[in-house]
């Protein structure tokens, strides 16, 4: 059974490299100019364009929704905002939800996703309960794809032409990590 209420806390989670914490209006206007940059916008299929406003307000109001968790990555020597992740879509009755993770530019391929992607996979499973934690990539972003894969998700299924981009159809992978079977994980 998962502990919803684990939810409600909004945790700092610290790494090696990186520090998770709580999402908020400190964080908003580095979030606007990452949601802004066209190769954070190809990898994560956003469409819309959010005001500064819009995430301003999404930013100040993280901390009161309970039913999802908003972190920042942060550098843990520095504080620069590296991005943010979210733990969403919680089923509690199947004891499973979805993740999302979005760097700043300047915060790929040196494995500071992956160090964020653990820090959360740890809380997810041991703290909130869930049995397991899904995330979609697209076809086009092989690195993520790697990454998750170290994390310990596996591809259980492809949605075919399902994100379109720059005029051509792009599959998305469906991945999931659980937590009987996360690398070092318990049983």
């Amino acid at each position: 059974m998962i502990d919803a209420t684990a939810l409600s806390e909004k945790p700092v989670l610290t790494g090696d490299r990186v520090r998770l914490v709580p999402l908020s209006v400190r964080h908003a206007a580095a979030f606007h100019t990452n949601c802004l940059d066209p190769e954070t916008r190809r990898l994560t299929g956003s469409h819309h364009d959010f005001t500064r406003e819009e995430i301003q307000a999404w930013c100040a109001g993280s901390a009161d929704r309970a039913d999802r968790l908003d972190l920042a990555v942060e550098d843990r020597e520095t504080g620069a905002f590296l991005g943010e992740l979210a733990l969403s879509q919680i089923d509690p009755p199947n004891a499973n939800g979805s993740f999302r993770i979005a760097l700043v530019p300047g915060a790929t391929g040196r494995g500071i996703g992956s160090e964020a992607t653990w820090l959360l996979l740890d809380h997810a499973f041991d703290r909130v309960w869930l049995h397991r934690v899904q995330l979609e990539v697209f076809d086009f972003n092989a690195r993520a794809r790697r990454a998750y894969e170290k994390c310990g998700f596996e591809v259980e299924g492809r949605m075919r032409e399902a994100l379109f981009w720059d005029g051509a159809w792009h599959d998305v992978f469906v991945m999931a990590a659980l937590r009987s079977r996360r690398p070092g994980g318990a049983g």
